[in-house]
Formats: structure tokens, sequence, C-alpha cells
């Protein structure tokens, strides 16, 4: 079992985990899963600005995660938004801790400042895993999404990933990182496994 970088290649097991969550719940509030195709540009547009792990067990994907541009202005361009989603089977097992672990090294690495979880309400698992790893209830946007025959709120968790005065340096692409960064991020969030 390992953490690493998502490819394109990874886009049916990375669909496979989504499509259940975007079918019969509303922690996503896409209404249609997205076909392989559209799974495998998300990861190529996301890499290498943005990290996209995935957690893969002997070829199967058992969950992934990802950052992303928080908004489009330039000055927002140090903070990320943050997603997890974990198949099932692997829930409640270290599996989430393992890819948030790991992500967020990869996060303050690359020098990104803030981090941001939006989590679809209810959703006690993922409010108890943005909790265990430091993130910070921040707002709730009220009855926001109307999905499977409810309107849902959306609390929005923030993590500080790193600070300073001044002018930041750019945050760094993923294949500039220093060699060995990817490895040691993955090894922390290995460390969480509980499967």
């Amino acid at each position: 079992m390992r953490i690493r970088l998502a490819q394109p290649a990874d886009a049916p097991g990375i669909q496979a985990v989504y499509a259940p969550v975007v079918v019969e719940t509303a922690v996503s509030f896409e209404t249609e899963p997205p076909t392989v195709t559209e799974m495998a540009a998300r990861v190529d547009e996301t890499l290498p600005d943005h990290p996209w792990l995935v957690l893969e067990d002997e070829g199967s994907i058992l969950g992934y995660s990802y950052g992303h541009g928080f908004a489009a202005r330039a000055a927002y361009r140090w903070s990320v938004e943050t997603s997890i989603y974990v198949q099932a089977r692997a829930r409640g097992r270290g599996a989430g801790q393992a890819l948030y672990t790991s992500l967020l090294a990869l996060l303050r690495s690359q020098g990104y400042r803030q981090a941001i979880g939006g989590i679809a309400l209810p959703n006690p698992a993922s409010v108890a895993l943005h909790q265990s790893l430091g993130f910070t209830a921040v707002g709730v946007y009220r009855s926001i999404g109307w999905k499977l025959g409810a309107w849902h709120d959306v609390e929005l968790w923030q993590l500080t990933l790193g600070t300073g005065e001044g002018t930041p340096d750019m945050p760094i692409p993923l294949d500039r990182l220093a060699p060995g960064t990817l490895d040691a991020a993955a090894a922390l969030g290995s460390a969480r496994l509980r499967l």
C-alpha cells in the first residue's frame, strides 16, 4: 500500500471512488459523476502546480486527495482548497488521515500559506478529520446547495500552512521540489494507516 502522485492513467480508479459519492450523497455538490476522461483531465490540470495524491493498494485506488487554487484572483495564489475522497471499505481506518497528512506536507513544502476545506453538512467524519489535523471552522454558508431533496449548509475550515511577513516567494511547482520531498510526505501519511 502506498501514497503517490496521481497520473491521468489513474482516472478509472479515481472515478470509481468518486462516482458513488456524487450519486448517493450530498458530500459532493456535483449531480452527475464525471466520466473517466473528465477525471483524467482534472488530474492533468491540477499537476504540477498543486498535488493530487492517491492511496493505492495492489493497483486499486482506495482514495485520493488534492489541492487546487482557492480563487482566481492573483492575491489568492498562496491559498489552496483541499479535497479528499475515500472508498467506503477504507473509511475509518486511517486512509483519510494518511492522504491528508501527505497532502498538507507537500503544500507546506511548496510554500502555500492557507488551506481551505469545504464540508457539505452533515458530515461528522469529515468534520472530525479536519479537526484532527488542526483545521479551524471559520464560517458556514447556510442552505447553499440543493441535493437529494434537501438544502445543505457548507462549513468552511481553514489551516495555516505557513507564516511570514513581507512579499512571499511564489509557490514551488511539484516538479521543482527538492529530491525526496514527495517520498518524505508520503511516509508521513503512510505512518497513519491502520489498514
